[in-house]
């Protein structure tokens, strides 16, 4: 199988994430991505949020997953979540200047925050800006 697999292009489908207390984990992630679930399944226990085209699945069985999330305001989303009483791990930081576009839109620069979710989770939040003074 290995082998047939070699030209193919994966897609990621779904993305699970570890959530203690589904209801207060379903209530930060809406509030984080400014939607509602697109599904629920309880019992077993599954919320799925849909994030163009790739499913977010809170589970309670789920280990921890590092998520790495697009947020264009990321200065004002940090300071929303502080006020909210979220845990800043680390504020909005220059982490990358794309050069090309291998990684990310050419010319611009990479920054990321980090937070806590409700369950403990690290959340990364990234946006990429032009430059100051472009």
């Amino acid at each position: 199988m290995a082998a047939d697999m070699r030209g193919a292009r994966m897609k990621l489908v779904q993305i699970a994430q570890r959530a203690v207390d589904l209801e207060r984990a379903t209530a930060f992630y809406s509030r984080l991505l400014g939607q509602e679930p697109a599904a629920r399944f309880d019992p077993p226990g599954l919320v799925f949020f849909d994030l163009g085209g790739v499913r977010l699945l809170l589970e309670r069985g789920a280990p921890s997953a590092l998520l790495y999330l697009e947020q264009p305001a990321l200065a004002e989303t940090v300071a929303r979540l502080e006020a909210d009483g979220v845990r800043i791990i680390s504020g909005p930081q220059l982490v990358f200047t794309h050069p090309d576009a291998t990684l990310g839109p050419a010319g611009t620069e990479e920054w990321m925050a980090f937070i806590e979710d409700s369950e403990g989770n690290t959340v990364a939040l990234v946006a990429h800006m032009q430059p100051a003074g472009d």
